[in-house]
């Protein structure tokens, strides 16, 4: 138990410090083009999740939580953005165990299918080396402690992990702003 716990609050931690984390990947960080979507929600077409598409699940959309409708993956979990990471850098500012902490959204192309999402939609090489799906130039993740599509356990954690809204919009953020 006190192995889990010291465990929970290094995964926390390690993505909470002042120092950034280095990219592991050796491959450069490139923008895709970026996409925007209908204005189409996926609580409208009946889930909770993103609705499919004739190629399977979109990479983004809209999902209901106790924060109200915000972006989720393709499997319906709730999407967050690093306060760290800088708008339109094309990299991810979280890696190694922040990573395992966060993991980032992943997109089968460059050009992701998304559901209800009005915000600019694209994609950077994540420190994993894979696509991963930008919204407003910032890198999206998702917690590794939300258990369920809704829930939103990685809100404000450590003053630098929010929930994004289907225009690209931190939910809940005091007036510290990404770094643009």
């Amino acid at each position: 138990m006190a192995c889990a716990l010291a465990t929970s609050l290094l995964l926390l931690t390690a993505c909470g410090s002042d120092t950034p984390a280095t990219s592991s990947s050796t491959a450069p960080a490139t923008t895709a083009p970026a996409t925007t979507a209908a204005a189409t929600s996926a609580s409208a077409a009946g889930g909770n999740g993103p609705a499919s598409s004739a190629s399977g699940a979109a990479a983004l959309g809209v999902g209901d939580t106790s924060l109200g409708s915000v972006v989720v993956d393709g499997t319906g979990m709730t999407a967050y953005i690093f306060t760290k990471d800088t708008a339109g850098s094309g990299s991810s500012s979280c890696a190694g165990d922040c990573a395992t902490a966060w993991p980032a959204i992943h997109a089968d192309s460059a050009t992701p299918e998304v559901d209800g999402v009005t915000g600019t939609v694209g994609t950077i090489t994540g420190t994993d080396g894979e696509l991963q799906v930008t919204l407003d130039g910032l890198p999206l993740y998702t917690f590794a402690k939300d258990a369920a599509p809704g829930d939103v356990n990685g809100q404000g954690v450590n003053g630098v992990w929010f929930v994004v809204g289907a225009d690209g919009a931190p939910v809940g953020m005091s007036s510290a702003a990404p770094t643009s």
